[in-house]
């Protein structure tokens, strides 16, 4: 189980780098191949569409065909898609490969990995650490993303300084890409038994991988798909646009402020597992969220940069403690044999809950007068979200918290 362990946090780190690694050069990428920026915007779409439609069907069948041969297939589509293109300008063949592919436009996690994973440490823990090592697990995850990014800009330009030029730059940023795909595939290979479903109980009748679970998951998917809807309102780029706006500030300091933020938000995930073990999960993700609305919709409303940037800091550092307690939650209260499926439904579920938003703060912020408005109607869909999330599931506790 240890071996499992530690090689399920090395794919997420190994993963995770890459996916950072690729994100800063991957537009940069196909605008020099010779697409235009709307093909580019376009291949985009396609990839996030693709992505979400390959994770869901690998998460729906994991727990019944194989957590690692689910895992072996997303890291083989992961090298795919880093080969492709590697190898070809061709706009269609690109698009079929970010279509089928596993490649990460934004840097996040993508593709089916996180919920098959997190399934299978949930089986490789007790139902008293789990919650630890998922807080441990996100935390590893954000600070790869940020060495990724870091690693794959800087190679590129010191690839340029050094006399190549901008395409076979960013062709050795892919080719390290692909590599990494592959690294992740030998890694599940070697993943034990230890890792798959338990199989006691066979349930012919499944929707979407579930069973008896089905209903809880389907309200979690619900109420999460509102959670991310809202979020999508003040995504990190619409926010940074609002301190220019309003505050004229330059990208240097908006980064800067972005990198405290981060920094905050991967700390409070661990502080989480403490709360959580006095007051519960659900408690915890609904009394850490509902004051983070609050300070969220307080920064329209300060007087100058350096209280929104105080109620900024102090809304991250509280913001994200539901991430690890919601991803521990969702495993802990289905069977064993639906956490793959449980965790993927409820993933793709935010996914278009976030993706429908964005636009509308676009609007909204190009009229001076709704300048605030997209923090408003966040903090509001998200107060209602707690409400709902806490009367809904509050009666409805994790093995660890049932009295014995």
């Amino acid at each position: 189980m240890d071996r499992d362990r530690t090689l399920l946090f090395t794919t997420r780190i190994t993963r995770l780098f890459a996916y950072g690694f690729l994100s800063v050069v991957l537009a940069l990428y196909l605008a020099e191949a010779g697409l235009s920026e709307s093909q580019v915007g376009l291949l985009l779409t396609l990839t996030l569409a693709g992505d979400a439609v390959v994770s869901l069907w690998l998460t729906t069948v994991a727990d019944r065909v194989g957590r690692r041969r689910m895992l072996i297939i997303g890291s083989l589509l992961m090298v795919l898609a880093g080969v492709v293109f590697l190898l070809t300008r061709n706009p269609v063949i690109l698009s079929l490969a970010a279509i089928v592919g596993v490649i990460s436009p934004s840097g996040n996690e993508i593709g089916p990995f996180l919920s098959i994973e997190q399934a299978g440490l949930s089986q490789l823990v007790e139902d008293s650490n789990r919650t630890r090592v998922f807080a441990w697990y996100n935390l590893v995850g954000s600070f790869a993303t940020a060495c990724g990014a870091l690693a794959g800009g800087y190679l590129a330009q010191a690839f340029q300084s050094r006399g190549m030029s901008p395409m076979q730059s960013y062709r050795m940023i892919l080719a390290g890409y692909a590599l990494a795909g592959s690294a992740l595939t030998l890694c599940f290979l070697s993943l034990s038994k230890a890792v798959e479903a338990p199989r006691e109980i066979v349930y012919d009748k499944r929707i979407l991988g579930l069973h008896k679970s089905s209903g809880v998951v389907f309200k979690l998917s619900a109420l999460f798909a509102v959670d991310a809807f809202a979020g999508g309102l003040i995504v990190q780029s619409i926010v940074a646009l609002w301190f220019h706006m309003r505050y004229g500030i330059g990208v240097g300091v908006i980064g800067a402020i972005f990198f405290g933020c981060n920094v905050l938000a991967g700390i409070s995930a661990l502080l989480a597992v403490r709360i959580a073990k006095k007051i519960g999960l659900i408690n915890t993700m609904v009394f850490t969220h509902l004051p983070s609305n609050v300070l969220l919709m307080l920064i329209p409303l300060t007087p100058n940069l350096y209280w929104a940037v105080a109620c900024l800091l102090a809304r991250f550092s509280i913001s994200q403690m539901d991430v690890p307690t919601r991803q521990s939650y969702t495993v802990a209260v289905v069977s064993p044999d639906e956490r793959s499926a449980a965790s993927g439904v409820t993933a793709i579920a935010r996914s278009i809950g976030a993706a429908l938003s964005p636009s509308l703060s676009g609007f909204f912020m190009g009229i001076p007068a709704l300048l605030g408005l997209p923090f408003f109607l966040c903090g509001g869909l998200k107060i209602v979200y707690d409400i709902a999330l806490w009367r809904e599931f509050r009666g409805i506790k994790p093995p660890e918290e049932k009295p014995l």
